[in-house]
């Protein structure tokens, strides 16, 4: 019974789009169901879990340039904004301020949709007081 949650946030690290999905869910599945809701952007950052080449493409397609690090075991090396990196920080401050709240940090609800519910008011909350 476990879930992962997918999240693109802004420049401040605000949730613009989230989406929880199943435990065992890859992090570039995840990204294929929120590719088309993805907003216009210069850069898109992502941890290595999003290290994918049909991601990349789909990304540059759209004008936007991938901040993803390669995973330790792909066979080509590609290269990463580290500077612009850095400031995925970030989006793990908006994971850690989510948490703060016991019934997401607990996981409380047994429904997925109960859940998600909470979460998408936490999300709310953390948007306005980020503003």
């Amino acid at each position: 019974m476990n879930s992962k949650l997918h999240a693109v946030c802004d420049g401040a690290g605000r949730p613009l789009i989230l989406l929880l999905s199943e435990g065992q869910m890859s992090d570039f599945k995840g990204a294929a169901l929120m590719i088309d809701a993805i907003p216009d952007a210069k850069s898109l950052l992502g941890d290595k879990g999003y290290d994918a080449d049909w991601f990349r493409q789909a990304l540059k397609a759209r004008g936007i340039e991938p901040c993803i690090p390669p995973k330790s075991n792909r066979k080509t090396e590609i290269s990463f904004d580290k500077t612009l990196y850095k400031s995925r920080h970030k989006i793990e401050n908006m994971f850690g301020k989510l948490k703060d709240w016991r019934r997401i940090h607990t996981r409380y609800d047994r429904c997925a949709h109960a859940f998600m519910s909470a979460i998408a008011i936490a999300a709310t909350v953390i948007f306005w007081i980020n503003q």
